[in-house]
């Protein structure tokens, strides 16, 4: 379509002025424009005959004229109360008055000739309105948007979990992948807050047949044993094609994983649902089953059935720390099931049982039990990332509780650093906190304040600040006070017996900052400070730090006062060098663990070595047929040169 032309009035000019001249202008030449028509041109043909061909060009009315020729800029999809405006060819009909009204205008008018293109929206008369169809689309979306969104059932939505599980599971006996089964076992969390009874039954009954027994024994631990006749009762209700199990699954044999993952469901169920009674004696029936099986691809179910087979044990009466405590009852199977692990070259099993049997012993205050257990065996070096951070807890405390300060403050480390960063995790996270700070105490140092001050454990540290506040000054009323106050808390931790051996190393705290403030004090002075009995103890304890190397000092007797020594440089001695060579060997140990706890695809080098080893083949191959002279060049793959 060819270009038009089109004129447009400057807007310097007053536009009442031009207003009256053009009106003036129109009426007197009225009679000649009329006897005196202008000479057609082709354009202004192309005009007529589009503008009879479109019908709305005709009836369009003196607003949108005005504003489809230059007074107002077109306005793009209503905005205004109108529709979008074809610049196309109404611009082409409505050229010659366009034209006629521009050359009447006034004499101050500054005519100005804009060429304008074809729009891109100009659409032939054939064609459907483009932009009636983009409102009506626009309509149907607002429609759509003004409905409210269709709602997940829950129930549902963790039936079709489960049932993603059991694919999973399948791949990764197929594949020999523990990756899917983790994924499996991470899914838990979020299908338990939906388990009920009647979902279990629902998944029993589609998964398996009313003939098996592990049907029978999973049913009964929900107290659903008539689920297959209710079921069969209710064949006739619609159920959605989604919700319906496929076609033969209740006929093919189920995986030992599948039954071992419906069986952590209900272990969980029968938790939460605070059945500690049921669920011990289910899980006692389900470790006993788990040993007839030897798979590798159930060694991280079997984990977690261990786990919570101590959990509920731990929770039937009498409760430890009572020296009849049930827990004290599991402790031969969990031997057996670690010794079976260790054959097997179960990792996760082993890790998990090592765990729950430190527990145990701790749980009953059996620290030497516990010792020699340790002493005894060996932790697998690939287990789980949780795994470690709970056995590094465990030895930390064993070793607090030995006076062996030093081991246990490098054991608690490894396991505030390994401890989840998870909210779900707070819980231990506290605990290792806890235990970490009282060591740190014990071992004469005083912890960071940043530790008191992370917002997750602030409340909860709020007591062991007021308790390293007193050992940081030498209060030792302030001491005595505080641990009368919050003995609850510090019973709860378990760590009201490290707590109360404290109390020397806040008279060594107030003796060292003595030290560092007076050149000489008197033997009385630090007895009264103190709030010491007589100052035969003062001198005693004064001369056991001076032993234990906490201070650098000396005693006269005769005169009953302590003298210190000037304090030395300490970058002269060797204590820098050994703080920094403990700093790299952090982080030389932290580079090996995280090379060591790389994920690579099983296998995958084998498969580069086979696709290798083919090339290698099908090169020697076609190399020999080219010398032998079956193949040429050109058969090869060279190049043809035409005649």
């Amino acid at each position: 379509m060819p270009a038009e032309r089109r004129s447009l009035r400057s807007n310097k000019s007053d536009p009442s002025a031009n207003g009256d001249k053009a009106r003036s202008a129109s009426q007197s030449s009225g009679s000649a424009s009329k006897d005196k028509p202008a000479p057609p041109t082709r354009s202004s043909t192309r005009n007529k005959s589009a503008s009879s061909k479109k019908a709305p060009a005709k009836n369009m009315g003196a607003d949108d004229q005005s504003r489809t020729n230059g007074s107002e800029p077109p306005v793009e999809n209503g905005v205004n109360g109108t529709e979008d405006v074809e610049m196309g060819d109404d611009v082409a009909a409505n050229g010659s008055a366009q034209q006629k009204k521009a050359r009447e205008g006034g004499d101050g008018d500054e005519e100005m000739t804009v060429v304008v293109p074809p729009s891109k929206g100009s659409r032939l008369p054939g064609e459907p309105d483009q932009n009636r169809t983009d409102v009506a689309m626009d309509e149907a979306e607002d429609g759509e948007q003004a409905k409210p969104e269709a709602q997940v059932d829950p129930r549902e939505k963790a039936l079709s979990d489960i049932r993603a599980n059991f694919t999973l599971l399948e791949r990764a006996v197929t594949h020999f992948d523990p990756r899917f089964t983790l994924r499996v076992l991470r899914s838990i969390s979020s299908v338990r807050k939906q388990l009920s009874a009647d979902l279990l039954a629902q998944v029993i009954v589609e998964t398996y047949q009313p003939s098996d027994s592990t049907a029978s024994f999973l049913l009964a631990a929900i107290h659903k044993q008539n689920a297959f006749t209710e079921a069969a009762a209710d064949s006739s209700m619609d159920v959605d094609n989604e919700s319906k199990p496929s076609k033969g699954q209740g006929s093919r044999e189920v995986l030992p994983e599948v039954d071992t993952y419906m069986s952590i469901l209900v272990q969980i169920y029968l938790y939460d649902k605070k059945e500690i009674e049921q669920g011990a004696k289910f899980s006692s029936s389900l470790v006993d089953s788990l040993r007839s099986q030897n798979r590798r691809t159930l060694d991280s179910l079997n984990a977690r059935v261990y786990f919570y087979y101590s959990l509920f044990y731990e929770q039937v009466a009498p409760l430890p720390p009572s020296p009849a405590a049930a827990v004290i009852s599991i402790r031969q199977p969990l031997l057996s099931a670690l010794r079976t692990a260790v054959l097997r070259k179960d990792q996760d099993s082993q890790a998990t049982i090592i765990t729950l049997l430190l527990r145990n012993y701790l749980s009953t205050s059996h620290i030497s039990q516990a010792d020699l257990f340790i002493s005894r065996s060996e932790f697998p070096p690939a287990a789980s990332n949780n795994q470690i951070a709970r056995y590094l807890y465990y030895l930390g405390r064993i070793s607090a509780i030995q006076l062996q300060y030093t081991e246990a403050h490098e054991h608690l480390i490894g396991a505030t650093r390994k401890s989840p960063s998870s909210h779900t995790a707070g819980g231990f996270y506290q605990a290792s906190t806890k235990l970490l700070v009282v060591v740190e105490l014990l071992m004469g140092d005083i912890p960071d304040r940043s530790i008191f001050r992370q917002p997750t454990i602030e409340r909860a540290m709020h007591p062991y600040f007021l308790l390293v506040q007193a050992v940081s000054i030498g209060d030792l009323d302030g001491f005595l006070s505080i641990v009368q106050k919050h003995s609850p808390v510090f019973r709860r931790d378990g760590t009201y017996t490290l707590i109360l051996r404290l109390r020397q190393n806040v008279i060594k705290t107030g003796i060292r900052m003595m030290s560092l403030s007076y050149t000489r004090i008197s033997l009385r002075d630090i007895c009264l400070r103190l709030g010491l009995d007589s100052e035969e103890s003062a001198e005693y304890i004064v001369a056991k730090a001076i032993r234990d190397g906490v201070i650098e000092a000396s005693l006269d007797h005769e005169h009953g006062y302590m003298k210190s020594k000037d304090v030395g440089d300490v970058y002269a001695t060797q204590e820098p060098g050994e703080v920094f060579h403990d700093r790299i060997r952090f982080c030389l140990h932290l580079h090996d663990e995280s090379v060591k706890a790389m994920r690579f695809p099983m296998n995958q080098h084998r498969l580069e070595l086979k696709n290798a080893q083919e090339a290698r083949d099908r090169e020697r191959e076609l190399a020999k047929e080219i010398v032998e002279g079956d193949m040429d060049d050109d058969d090869a793959g060279g190049e043809f040169d035409g005649i």
